[in-house]
């Protein structure tokens, strides 16, 4: 049997990517705040206790990095999980990283 990876489609608002379940409650939500003319600033990753565990959160930060590198901005990342997640993976997010 083939182990089937799932990515959750986000919709994106100003500073801000996030999924509402189909009642519309918010289940994950990454939030970024511009600084200066050249970074933003990772402020908030939030993942509904019944999905963590699945890599939701880091597919939240990806997206924000995804973004900020179109858009040749850095990134500081002040919240908890962003912050931890950039220190595990520096050959990833070093670039990236303010």
């Amino acid at each position: 049997m083939r182990e089937e990876v799932y990515k959750m489609n986000f919709e994106k608002t100003e500073n801000r990517f996030y999924k509402n379940d189909d009642n519309g409650k918010m289940i994950a939500e990454v939030t970024y705040v511009p600084s200066g003319e050249d970074k933003v600033i990772l402020d908030h990753t939030f993942v509904d206790p019944s999905l963590r565990g699945q890599g939701i959160a880091e597919e939240l930060v990806n997206r924000v990095v995804e973004e900020m590198r179109k858009e040749n901005k850095k990134i500081i990342p002040l919240c908890p999980y962003a912050k931890t997640l950039f220190e595990r993976k520096p050959e990833i997010y070093s670039t990236i990283q303010a």
